[in-house]
């Protein structure tokens, strides 16, 4: 019976570490956003069909991602939440090749010091300077406790780096550094507990929360650039438009016409307090 537990304790952890190495549900998650989330967001704001395509071409592939970054610097929470999750995602997945130093040695504790804060750091200070410094505090508070739980996890042995897990069944050489975990590192019940958690917060903010704040930037009503007020030309006739800038031409501006719905060439453009194009799609 023993050596059948044994047998499915190392699949449970062999399946752990590929998914750490993998990025976790986490990778599929935002790569499925980042393909599908900026057409969502193009067809509702300019109206779908040829309108789509016509603003694709018109920003041209190079520029095709600002969709997505325009969406992810104008809303607070969208861009937090995708911090967090982007935090915790790139350490776990070094921390499955090794990167959560084990051992209670004063260097030891102090690199757990820096790949734990380091990054948080960094989002949070990214974050405080698009939205504030509140926003940034709780971002970074909040990319940090999601990173002490792997900390934990791979100190007590609930996970295993996966040159570790190789050296044990002795595939591979030695790291001082790839050891299963500390054996005696001792964490208070508290964190025990938190650490379990931290997974189901991590999920859920992965697979529920970070999507849904997508889609409903997705269908704000909202372009995801500036508008602005140009002289548009077409034949003989010059009037003023408006235009989602697409891109920039010499002293001009390719945008989306909003009155007469297709690519224009701005002049002479200002820019617009409002960037709402149409009704939020649960108002209308």
């Amino acid at each position: 019976m023993t050596g059948a537990s044994d047998t499915r304790a190392d699949r449970e952890l062999e399946e752990e570490r590929r998914a750490d190495r993998k990025g976790g549900p986490g990778h599929t998650v935002l790569l499925a956003l980042a393909l599908a989330v900026p057409v969502a967001k193009v067809a509702y704001t300019v109206g779908g069909g040829d309108a789509v395509r016509d603003v694709f071409v018109g920003m041209e592939p190079a520029n095709w991602p600002d969709v997505l970054l325009g969406m992810v610097i104008t809303d607070p929470l969208l861009g937090s939440v995708l911090a967090v999750v982007i935090s915790r995602l790139v350490f776990a997945l070094f921390a499955a090749r090794g990167a959560v130093p084990t051992g209670r040695g004063r260097l030891a504790h102090l690199r757990r010091i820096g790949v734990t804060v380091l990054n948080p750091l960094a989002v949070g200070v990214i974050d405080a300077c698009l939205f504030g410094p509140w926003w940034g505090l709780g971002t970074g508070l909040a990319a940090y406790a999601l990173r002490k739980g792997v900390v934990v996890e791979y100190r007590t042995g609930r996970r295993r780096p996966h040159h570790a897990h190789d050296t044990a069944h002795g595939s591979g050489p030695g790291d001082a550094h790839g050891t299963a975990h500390d054996p005696d590192y001792r964490p208070p019940p508290w964190l025990r507990r938190a650490a379990a958690a931290e997974q189901g917060a991590a999920l859920l903010l992965t697979a529920v929360v970070l999507p849904s704040l997508f889609f409903v930037s997705a269908l704000d009503g909202q372009a995801w650039t500036s508008i602005v007020t140009c002289r548009v030309t077409d034949g003989t006739r010059t009037a003023d438009a408006r235009l989602i800038e697409l891109s920039r031409k010499g002293d001009g501006v390719v945008g989306w016409n909003l009155d007469a719905e297709e690519i224009s060439n701005g002049l002479g453009c200002t820019g617009t307090e409002s960037r709402f194009v149409r009704e939020p799609w649960w108002r209308s």
